[in-house]
């Protein structure tokens, strides 16, 4: 599957990357974060363009929402072309609620390992910059003892090292509104969600 993603990404260069200039991208100011249910639990993670993660999860049983955007930057309430830079600190990311009772943290972890390659520092496919590092931001102790556990597990499954970040989390900032729910919106439109997107939400539907 990474291999197939790899050659889509070759054969559509720079459709995902990040753009400044692109139209109908606002300043993420305009999005609000999704509150989360009492029963909740919260998972932020980062693993290339935060539009493949999100369309991902969002079709997993349990989840509650999945939400883009950016953490672990030096910056307040960055913007899209802040973010685009580099120089912000700040990773894509995507801020995952889900119900702790019908979707493990294990099982949300174990759904991240395979919508990415961990393996690439800063970089996945044509995306490349620190804003598309592979990150765990944890939300608790629990939750770091679980993702340095997951990513000794999931390092049986590559063969080069995991260059996994796991960090504590900090303030999310939500992406731009038109950023949200990005491969439902434009599946018919732009052919990266065809070629790149598709393909991980193939894999999802055939685990489950």
């Amino acid at each position: 599957m990474k291999l197939t993603i790899l050659a889509a990404l070759t054969v559509l260069p720079l459709l995902a990357t990040c753009n400044p200039d692109k139209p109908a991208m606002s300043n993420n100011s305009t999005a609000a974060a999704t509150p989360v249910p009492a029963d909740a639990e919260t998972a932020t993670l980062g693993g290339g363009c935060y539009w493949c993660i999100e369309a991902a999860y969002r079709q997993l049983p349990g989840v509650y929402s999945a939400t883009s955007g950016f953490m672990g930057g030096s910056l307040e309430n960055p913007s899209y072309a802040q973010v685009c830079t580099g120089d912000t600190g700040h990773a894509e990311v995507v801020q995952v609620v889900f119900n702790p009772q019908q979707i493990s943290y294990e099982k949300i972890l174990a759904w991240f390992w395979d919508l990415h390659d961990p393996t690439t520092l800063n970089r996945q496919g044509n995306d490349h910059g620190t804003q598309y590092r592979s990150v765990i931001f944890y939300h608790s102790a629990a939750q770091q003892q679980t993702a340095t556990a997951s990513m000794a597990a999931a390092a049986h499954n590559f063969k080069a090292p995991i260059v996994t970040a796991i960090t504590p989390a900090s303030k999310f900032f939500p992406a731009p509104t038109d950023h949200q729910d990005y491969y439902f919106s434009n599946k018919s439109k732009n052919p990266y969600c065809k070629f790149v997107i598709e393909p991980k939400l193939k894999k999802l539907k055939l685990k489950y």
